[in-house]
């Protein structure tokens, strides 16, 4: 059990998750961090601050970005300037993160923009059921007999195709009606079938499909 946690843990142990982490007010409140002794603010604990660092450096690659973003950080951490304001105290606890930094975050107007993008993500798992989807297709009752390794790196090769497919001048006529549909649609009456959809990698359409070299 003590395995699975700690692998749980390492894969949602991203810079991107840490940033997300550290820029939520309510790890900052007071209410929050009383609720158990264990608790501390994420500009303590060092993991957190480390991936945090390494997320930032990526965004902001040019220094001077990079600092004043960090100063705004100093400010929104220490509760300085325009932070200091009572409603942004109380507020930090009970608001969505989100509005929140709606509210009270113009003072650090670099930070917000980051702030807004990541708090407002939902969560969901159409990524990992597309990608389900996907290997299903690719693993199938004829193909039984294929090595995990080869299936996944097949799922890997399908689904990047599939990306490279959105730069052809097809996808604006044909194949872009099926991401509008997606998984919002319980059948495709509405908004047609695709051709190529019902097709299996052993087709020989499918397999004579060539991307051009504007895909590059």
């Amino acid at each position: 059990v003590h395995g699975i946690l700690i692998d749980r843990w390492n894969k949602n142990n991203t810079p991107l998750h840490c940033l997300a982490h550290a820029l939520n007010p309510k790890y900052y409140s007071e209410q929050w961090l009383n609720e158990d002794p264990t608790r501390v603010p994420p500009h303590l604990d060092m993991e957190i601050n480390q991936e945090r660092t390494k997320c930032i450096r990526k965004y902001f690659p040019n220094l001077e970005e990079r600092n004043k973003v960090n100063m705004e950080y100093a400010e929104f951490v220490g509760k300085n300037g325009d932070f200091r304001d009572f409603d942004s105290f109380e507020n930090r606890y009970a608001m969505d993160p989100k509005a929140w930094w709606v509210l009270h975050g113009a003072c650090a107007p670099m930070l917000q923009t980051i702030a807004l993008r990541l708090l407002a993500q939902p969560s969901f798992s159409s990524c990992a059921e597309r990608n389900w989807s996907t290997y299903s297709f690719v693993h199938s009752m004829k193909r039984n007999k294929m090595t995990s390794k080869r299936a996944e790196d097949l799922v890997y090769i399908h689904s990047n195709l599939r990306l490279l497919s959105r730069k052809s001048p097809q996808y604006a006529q044909e194949t872009k009606m099926w991401d509008i549909g997606g998984d919002a649609f319980d059948s495709l009456e509405d908004i047609g079938v695709l051709e190529v959809a019902s097709l299996s990698l052993d087709e020989p359409k499918m397999e004579s499909i060539v991307f051009l070299d504007e895909v590059d």
